[in-house]
């Protein structure tokens, strides 16, 4: 269901207004919140913001709209989830091992009988590239049921220059298709050849750097360029040699650091300007330090710990120093098969020592800020100019979010003005000027 406007009435909004950059310090939960307020929006943007009931508004005579009477709930804007996997096929296999990991195998025999992330690694070079989009807008559908408006996608899966391209390829597909034939939900592709090192090609590294990432700038100039930085994957040195090459060609950074080991690659990332550093649950109190004494983001990824060994970042320590947080879900199938971002924003409450205000910003705000989309089209703030992206959340108050566990997600989600999503919400579809002291006709 779709309309050309919409009014969302008596909610109490979360209009995340507030100075701009990344979220720090006593920031870092400021939520801009309107406790009963009314959003308007037309052709995709948000006209009108204000506080109380929608007043009768002499700009809608002549046109219909959507109305919602948003008593008691939050409206609040759709999730940034800032890095994911999401795009990849072979899930059979990994389902699989999985029950043989609980069994008592260990990851390294699984990944030397070829599976792990090589399994998955097959599976995709095995896929045409419909089979690749077609799987990954399953798992986009389920996102944007859960609230997410705006998604970061890595390659990664490919590891070789084929692959990785129709990875990238396969992204844009998607982002075009859906944008074309359902609402313009904003998908960022990065570039993650440095996801591991093939043990099937002698010199990947440098195969990497010197072929793979020339080849793949020519047909996506200034692509976000990301690196897996841990013990039997890339080295701090080869994945410090791989950002700076991208970043002299205008790439914007990121890395995987301090997952299981802390190597020193994080210190070296804030050094090069890196947007963000993720993972982090091995950083020492050295490395975080120097972390959040940066404009680098850290990025939490609870659902891995959650489903691998239980360890998590030290979200409130990074915090406590005056640095900034973001949360995403990582969704893929070996370390975090979870589309979902309130699952990930409850964790980040109940295991990196967030508060639910601040794991709401980590989850929005910040989150944008990893991506660099806080532009003119910022999605992740309800004001006047800004897209109408938002979600009605199935609570009276924002802490629902944190509440809740794998709950069933927003009772409603809006992206680009139009209805993505909808869950036990009234609408009416109004061909009459709003007006809240009117008659009801017979």
């Amino acid at each position: 269901m779709s309309g050309h406007a919409i009014l969302i009435d008596n909610a109490r909004v979360l209009t995340l207004e507030g100075p701009p950059g990344p979220r720090s310090a006593q920031w870092h939960g400021e939520l801009g919140i309107l406790e009963q307020g009314w959003v308007f929006a037309r052709n995709g943007t948000i006209e009108a913001v204000g506080k109380g009931s929608a007043p009768q508004m002499e700009m809608l005579e002549g046109e219909s709209f959507l109305a919602v009477d948003a008593s008691g709930l939050v409206l609040m804007p759709t999730w940034t989830d800032c890095h994911t996997h999401a795009c990849w096929t072979g899930t059979s296999r990994r389902i699989q091992e999985w029950a043989e990991l609980r069994a008592g195998r260990s990851y390294l025999e699984i990944l030397e009988s070829g599976g792990g992330i090589m399994a998955t690694v097959q599976a995709v070079r095995n896929a045409s590239m419909t089979e690749l989009s077609d799987s990954f807008l399953h798992r986009l559908t389920a996102m944007i049921a859960l609230g997410t408006g705006t998604v970061e996608v890595k390659t990664g899966y490919g590891l070789d220059l084929e692959t990785e391209l129709k990875m990238l390829r396969s992204l844009h597909r998607t982002a075009t298709e859906v944008n074309s034939k359902f609402f313009p939900m904003r998908m960022q592709g990065t570039f993650l050849g440095a996801h591991a090192i093939d043990p099937d090609q002698p010199d990947y590294v440098e195969m990497c750097i010197n072929k793979m990432l020339p080849k793949v700038l020519e047909e996506f100039p200034c692509v976000p360029v990301d690196a897996y930085c841990e013990e039997g994957a890339w080295s701090p040195e080869d994945t410090e040699r791989l950002l700076r090459i991208a970043k002299e060609q205008g790439c914007p950074i990121r890395v995987h650091a301090d997952q299981f080991n802390d190597l020193g690659m994080t210190p070296r990332a804030v050094a090069l300007g890196a947007r963000s550093v993720d993972h982090l649950e091995a950083s020492s109190p050295e490395t975080l330090d120097v972390l959040a004494n940066s404009s680098t983001i850290g990025v939490m990824l609870p659902l891995c710990g959650l489903h691998l060994d239980d360890r998590y970042a030290d979200g409130r320590g990074i915090v406590d120093r005056g640095g900034s947080v973001a949360v995403a879900t990582n969704c893929n199938p070996g370390s975090a098969p979870s589309p979902s971002m309130p699952l990930a924003v409850a964790l980040a409450v109940r295991k990196n020592g967030l508060t639910p205000q601040e794991a709401i910003v980590a989850g929005t705000w910040n989150a944008a800020c990893v991506l660099g989309t806080l532009g003119e089209d910022c999605t992740s703030m309800i004001a006047p100019g800004q897209p109408a992206d938002f979600q009605l959340l199935d609570g009276e108050q924002e802490g629902c979010v944190s509440w809740e566990l794998a709950g069933a997600g927003p009772r409603l989600v809006v992206i680009g003005g139009r209805v993505a999503h909808q869950r036990a919400v009234a609408m009416q579809h109004i061909e009459k000027p709003f007006d809240d002291n009117a008659e009801e006709s017979e």
